[in-house]
């Protein structure tokens, strides 16, 4: 079994050796033959529409460059007249009545969307074992060893790896994209804050959510992060800067390019061997001519507790409008309307969620909110500093994605504290609004993937991409295929 890129897919549609409709029955059929639970749905009938669609537009020569090249979507993503879940009982028979502007921007370019993957509920969690439609089994798992594929964007991570779409798209709060990215062999990329809309995606905690891209490839990253990105007058956090081609500098020189370790991120709490892999990567940066220093981001411990105070408090005020009056899930049985509040939301959310809005609601209350909030608000200006102070010495941060590679299904469904710990390495980023990424990076001697995490300054996905790309250009850890891939025809 062999990866096929975006570049690879629409390279050639445009030489007329495959048509999109041929190319997406492929993966159609893929998904049917699969049994990971990557996706919670999947509408055979748009995608193929969309393809046709494709085909056509590449027959009158005025398709782009991914035209006719099919995504998956993360279930968090609203498309109108489909099932749109995030992943929670309470929007089980939710159909969307508008199209999120990230898949409409790719829609208008002609991209495919294949179906809607799984998810952790309302995107919180890091294994994607929260679900209400089932975990999501990691490729590079087996049934004697079940993994986890990360979370919350488990499912989009899975349906990458596993062969079943050549890309999806992601979002990340905490780690969303870039913790899957790393225990499935993948390239996934938060972009700045604001990069991409946030209108039509199901809130999380909405300072910090970022739509991103899951690839094999930095090339397909900045491919889809083009087609994805763009000014959104409908999200008042969207960012109106102009349009910036994210594959044009990819092959531009590494020489003299400054990286910074920060000595944080090589304490207590990574495992070793994922400590000397990332050490041979960063060699491999200095062999290209790059520059190493230790720097320090003194205050990188406090993003934990930062973020499980803001998140949360956030979250709770989100979701406080799913109560089953407008729209989702309502109990069957209720007295009065509070009665039918609490049955409907307690029969309606999971643990996780429950947790995260009981505390979120906590730290808002009256007496408690310059307690917790306030000061949690003040630590993220410090650690939002620390990037500032770093940068000054750098050009880019690196360090491992996650503490340890991915781990066993239902290892930490009771822990949840060891569960967060999982995001102590990528949550700083978002907590500062910076572009952030993983790449793979190698293998451990059990053979599962481990990823390589590149910060740069607000605003410079594409030199973090070019720094990507011209470490794969050296290296193979991102070709290999997971063990429990499908296999299919040409795709």
């Amino acid at each position: 079994m062999t990866i096929t890129t975006l570049a690879e897919l629409a390279a050639d549609l445009d030489q007329g050796k495959r048509s999109s409709v041929e190319i997406t029955q492929d993966y159609l059929s893929r998904i049917e033959a699969s049994d990971h639970n990557a996706f919670i749905s999947v509408n055979q009938d748009l995608a193929i529409s969309q393809a046709e669609a494709a085909d056509k537009l590449r027959a009158s020569g005025k398709a782009g460059a991914l035209s006719g090249v099919p995504v998956a979507q993360k279930d968090i993503f609203c498309i109108e007249g489909t099932q749109t879940t995030c992943g929670s009982k309470i929007l089980e028979n939710f159909v969307a009545p508008y199209t999120a502007t990230v898949v409409e921007n790719m829609q208008n370019q002609g991209l495919v969307s294949l179906g809607k993957t799984n998810m952790d509920e309302f995107a919180m969690g890091s294994s994607n074992e929260t679900s209400y439609y089932g975990s999501v089994s990691n490729p590079w798992g087996n049934e004697q060893n079940k993994l986890v594929p990360g979370g919350s964007s488990g499912g989009s991570a899975a349906a990458v790896s596993a062969l079943l779409a050549p890309a999806a798209t992601g979002t990340d709060t905490g780690g969303s994209i870039r913790q899957p990215a790393a225990f499935c062999n993948l390239t996934g990329i938060k972009p700045s804050y604001g990069r991409c809309s946030r209108y039509g995606m199901i809130a999380f905690a909405s300072s910090l959510d970022q739509a991103g891209p899951m690839t094999h490839t930095a090339e397909d990253a900045a491919l889809l992060l083009n087609a994805m990105a763009g000014f959104d007058a409908k999200d008042s956090t969207s960012l109106d800067v102009p349009a910036e081609d994210f594959s044009a500098g990819l092959n531009n020189s590494l020489d003299g390019l400054k990286i910074g370790l920060p000595k944080e991120f090589f304490g207590d709490g990574l495992d070793s061997e994922m400590a000397a892999i990332i050490e041979t990567a960063v060699k491999e940066f200095e062999s290209m001519g790059a520059i190493v220093k230790e720097v320090s981001l003194p205050n990188s411990h406090l993003a934990l507790p930062s973020y499980y105070v803001i998140a949360p408090a956030e979250a709770s005020s989100n979701l406080s409008r799913f109560d089953g009056v407008r729209y989702g899930y309502r109990t069957e049985e209720y007295n009065d309307l509070v009665d039918m509040y609490t049955k409907t939301r307690t029969e309606a959310f999971g643990d996780e969620v429950k947790r995260r809005i009981m505390i979120g609601a906590y730290a808002l209350s009256s007496g408690y909110y310059d307690a917790y909030y306030s000061q949690a608000q003040k630590l993220r200006r410090l650690i939002s500093n620390d990037f500032t102070d770093a940068f000054k010495e750098c050009d880019v941060i690196m360090g491992p994605t996650t503490p340890s590679p991915a781990f066993e299904a239902g290892s930490r469904s009771d822990d949840p504290v060891s569960m967060y710990l999982n995001d102590i390495y990528t949550i700083p980023a978002n907590l500062a609004g910076l572009p952030a990424g993983s790449i793979p990076a190698g293998f451990t001697k059990s053979g599962l993937p481990t990823g390589l995490h590149l910060i740069t300054p607000y605003l410079q996905e594409a030199k973090m991409l070019n720094i990507a790309h011209k470490f794969q250009q050296v290296t193979d850890w991102h070709t290999r295929t997971a063990p429990n891939a499908i296999s299919g025809g040409k795709a």
